[in-house]
């Protein structure tokens, strides 16, 4: 008799927020300046190195935009990409009639996850950028951080009100303090994931090397809750490239490169020593390149001390900081899963990416099981789900949930 496959906790999926979010978590007298979803026609639409472009034209093409702090975000097949056949995913607008509900409808999601063998998933912001980093870059802090309390005031309370979904927050990254109160606040109702940035320098805002230690507070709450750091491949706002004209296969398929330099700076930032409680997840960066990297830095640990600048910064072989502090994600990685002896079984994730255009929905389970073909099954349980709910504390979370049904 052939072995049941367990049922997956995808650690990285996505939201498309609903056009109300704003407009009713917002205290009332941000309301007006609040973000709210417009409807234009666009006629063409591009992207190039990473940016959208776009013509609008009332007579054209509708598309839904989110319009906030004086600009204009479209939505597009890209991103809301669930059920549409692979030639239909272009880059081109939607309107929210046109996506599939469970891009943005909690109820809709559940039934779209048991069609996939998918019991929990944790999913990323869409508008507010990878990082909610657009709410961190309006003028107005005080209506930035209402829009981030909001977010996660929905985030918490309706998107997540089935313990099925897992919540992760935002926070604002011009104040590192109110930053920490932002993690306990929502520590206190069982939230145990923050975006941040994968190299928050490209935001503007200092590195993870920072002789000020100016990331500290943000960290120290994180550590002492249990707040798991997540940064989603784009947390930085810019995507791989070789040149500003190449085509977006060129970005798509070195996504990951952003992750492993992000690494390099943890793993060398003294952070990870400093707060030994602390524990990061690359969210879609996948894990075939990670064994390399921990030679390299080993090597480089080893061998250039000296002169490195990092010799009172980091005693430990940046290899064993990371089997205990690091966990990579992936959902389609055969060469990695080859070489997990060299990563860690312990140290994996495994993610659905839905709705987007690389998602496995709605075949994750199959994908996943044929990923997984002549592992053990322990391994097997470990990198579906039960890594997950060690990293994340779900045990209670989806102890009290209404079982899952199977139906991929």
């Amino acid at each position: 008799m052939a072995r049941s496959f367990p049922l997956i906790v995808s650690v990285d999926d996505h939201v498309i927020e609903p056009p109300h979010v704003w407009q009713r978590y917002l205290p009332e007298r941000h309301r007006a300046e609040g973000p709210r979803v417009e409807r234009s026609g666009v006629a063409r639409m591009g992207n190039v190195g990473g940016v959208y472009s776009w013509e609008e034209d009332p007579q054209a093409t509708p598309c839904d935009f989110w319009v906030f702090a004086g600009s204009r975000y479209p939505m597009t097949r890209v991103m809301a990409a669930a059920g549409l056949p692979r030639e239909d995913v272009t880059v081109s607008p939607v309107t929210f009639e046109e996506m599939r509900p469970g891009c943005y409808d909690p109820t809709a999601r559940l039934a779209d996850m048991d069609r996939a063998g998918i019991e929990a998933s944790l999913n990323f912001p869409t508008f507010p950028r990878f990082a909610g980093q657009a709410f961190s870059e309006v003028a107005d802090r005080d209506l930035g951080l209402a829009c981030i309390r909001a977010y996660n005031d929905w985030m918490v309370e309706e998107w997540c009100a089935d313990p099925r979904l897992v919540p992760i927050c935002l926070v604002p990254f011009w104040d590192p303090d109110l930053a920490a109160a932002e993690i306990r606040r929502n520590a206190t109702r069982g939230v145990r994931a923050v975006t941040f940035s994968e190299i928050p320098a490209y935001l503007g805002w200092p590195s993870v090397h920072d002789k000020d230690r100016y990331w500290d507070p943000l960290l120290a709450a994180c550590a002492s809750t249990g707040t798991v750091v997540c940064m989603h491949i784009g947390s930085g706002s810019k995507m791989p490239s070789t040149s500003a004209d190449a085509p977006p296969a060129v970005q798509s398929t070195a996504t990951f490169t952003n992750c492993m330099l992000s690494m390099c700076d943890w793993l060398f930032s003294g952070i990870l020593e400093r707060f030994p409680e602390l524990r990061l997840a690359y969210s879609e960066g996948q894990i075939g390149w990670i064994p390399y990297i921990l030679e390299r830095a080993d090597h480089i640990w080893e061998t250039n001390r000296a002169w490195a600048g990092v010799e009172d910064l980091v005693h430990e072989r940046p290899s064993e900081t990371f089997a205990g502090q690091i966990y990579g994600c992936f959902f389609s990685d055969h060469f990695g899963l080859q070489n997990l002896r060299d990563i860690g079984e312990d140290n994996v994730l495994f993610e659905c990416d839905y709705p987007h255009a690389d998602s496995t929905w709605p075949d994750t389970r199959q994908v996943a099981e044929e990923l997984t073909h002549g592992l053990e099954a322990g391994v097997v349980e470990k990198l579906m789900r039960g890594n997950a709910i060690r990293l994340f504390g779900l045990d209670e979370r989806l102890a009290s949930a209404v079982p899952a049904v199977t139906t991929a």
